[in-house]
């Protein structure tokens, strides 16, 4: 199959079925989306949304975390992976927040890069999750899945290739969503160790289903969120 046909596919599915996907991160504004991103590095948005409510009611704004000890941050954030690292990052950014732009979450990469904690991938997030840019975050699951699903060819071995790969076929109002259509669809159904291709309502596309060949919903299954 074509990569065209196979994007095409893609989409006609996702706008149809699910057209309105959100992140399953919990936040009240771009500030508490940075920090809820920042800590999910290697964790699940389920953890993270259970240790962020008691940290948010703590440091509700840039200013008060930058004032923060890195121990006091740790002390809300243990559970998660990498504490140590994230609680010093969430001070850094906090002070960069303040100090270079008064406070408020940038709109563009480049600044958003320049605070610690905040890679390709987190500003990625931000850019498209709060000012609805068409930038694609590459994390695990978008990696995994578009390669299952042929999206993007097998050289793609960078989470750059594979948005450098993805973007040509993706029209910019869709870049947002595909990001999440992409996230929830690896967290659900195209689960790492176990796929599970006989729920799956892609497998009428996908190169990974053209391999093993079970049987599957092909166009009749709808994911759930």
């Amino acid at each position: 199959m074509l990569k065209k046909e196979r994007f095409r596919k893609f989409l006609a599915y996702f706008t149809t079925h699910f057209p309105e996907p959100k992140t399953e991160l919990h936040y009240g504004n771009p500030f508490e989306l940075l920090v809820a991103v920042i800590l999910s590095a290697q964790c699940t948005d389920k953890r993270i949304n259970q240790v962020t409510p008691a940290l948010f009611a703590r440091f509700p704004d840039p200013e008060s975390l930058a004032a923060a000890s890195v121990e006091e941050v740790f002390s809300y954030i243990r559970s998660v992976s990498y504490p140590n690292n994230k609680a010093k990052h969430l001070v850094g950014m906090a002070r960069v927040l303040t100090e270079q732009f008064a406070g408020e979450v940038p709109a563009n990469v480049e600044d958003l890069q320049k605070m610690p904690g905040v890679g390709r991938k987190t500003a990625h997030v931000i850019t498209s999750l709060i000012f609805n840019q068409p930038t694609m975050a590459v994390d695990t699951h978008v990696f995994r899945v578009s390669h299952r699903l042929g999206l993007v060819p097998r050289t793609a071995t960078t989470p750059l290739a594979v948005e450098k790969a993805l973007m040509p076929y993706i029209p910019a109002e869709y870049v947002p969503k595909a990001h999440h259509w992409l996230i929830l669809h690896g967290r659900y159904v195209c689960i790492a160790r176990a796929p599970k291709c006989s729920e799956c309502a892609l497998t009428d596309f996908c190169r990974y289903y053209e391999k093993i060949g079970l049987p599957g919903l092909g166009s009749a299954g709808v994911i759930e969120n």
